[in-house]
């Protein structure tokens, strides 16, 4: 979870005049935030921000806990996100199996070739900025972006993910690595220019089975067999090795990046409207 909802909850209930609107700002900028990665467009993102801070002026001084708020938040926000008027210029498809994110053999062996353009590090780092990660991530189906931005760039828990999308967290867990697996490869391609190859040829078993658990692995959800079977793959397959490498820079990235924030004006004028809110319900 991010530290700013902890730092609301505690000026929620300092008690303090001035500590509503700190709080208020805090969690303004928490949700526009979360908004603008997941709805793509700054006016849904303002529309988010405002309809969800209003439903919330009964709810506020009812939170003990920065989980309970954040959970909330995230779900009232989320809905709203759901129901955006306005459409990005992608549209992707709503279902990724594993087969369309899991790369072939081919893709693997070029991980580890001496011709290959640098590491897999280098090849995500290459020419990114805040823009082109942005849109990356609006490339990633609604369903797996959503998981993606809640657990990699809102902090939050595989529990708390499933109790604010309903879904069960082994779901979660599927959806978050194939999210991160189609972000990977929408990096990772992008600055890369390959010569023809010959016709993909699937990954072996075991490295199909270590793909799948990727993700687990790197956030220490394995158990300790399944990840002691893992490693002992990835002793002997240096394609996996590379591609576990590129898919650790790709987690890096996303957790970094952050929306740009409102402008502060807007930010003000807004707030002023959302504590003439909250003062009404208080007196209510």
């Amino acid at each position: 979870m991010r530290p700013e909802i902890q730092n609301a909850i505690k000026l929620l209930h300092s008690g303090r005049p001035e500590s509503l609107d700190a709080a208020l700002a805090i969690l303004q900028n928490t949700v526009f935030a979360f908004s603008m990665k997941v709805c793509g467009h700054r006016e849904d993102a303002e529309d988010t921000m405002q309809e969800t801070l209003l439903r919330a002026a009964r709810q506020l001084p009812n939170f003990e806990s920065p989980e309970a708020l954040a959970v909330w938040l995230y779900k009232v926000a989320r809905s709203r996100c759901l129901m955006s008027r306005r459409r990005g210029k992608f549209v992707p498809q709503q279902h990724l199996s594993l087969e369309e994110v899991l790369p072939d053999r081919t893709e693997l062996e070029a991980l580890t070739s001496e011709d290959h353009d640098g590491s897999p590090e280098q090849q995500l780092l290459r020419g990114e900025n805040r823009e082109e990660l942005r849109q990356a991530v609006l490339r990633i189906p609604p369903p797996y972006r959503m998981v993606l931005v809640l657990h990699d760039m809102e902090e939050l828990r595989t529990g708390e993910i499933a109790r604010i999308t309903g879904l069960r967290p082994g779901t979660v867990r599927v959806r978050l690595h194939r999210a991160r697996a189609f972000l990977r490869n929408e990096l990772a391609r992008r600055p890369v220019r390959r010569r023809p190859v010959q016709p993909a040829r699937a990954p072996s078993r075991r490295c199909r089975e270590m793909f799948a658990a990727l993700s687990d692995y790197l956030d220490r959800e394995l158990d300790p067999a399944r990840c002691a079977k893992l490693e002992a793959h990835l002793e002997g397959c240096k394609p996996c090795v590379g591609y576990l490498a590129s898919l650790e820079e790709t987690v890096r990235r996303i957790q970094r990046h952050d929306a740009q924030p409102m402008n502060p004006h807007d930010a003000a004028q807004i707030r002023k409207k959302l504590l003439r809110a909250f003062e009404t319900v208080t007196r209510a």
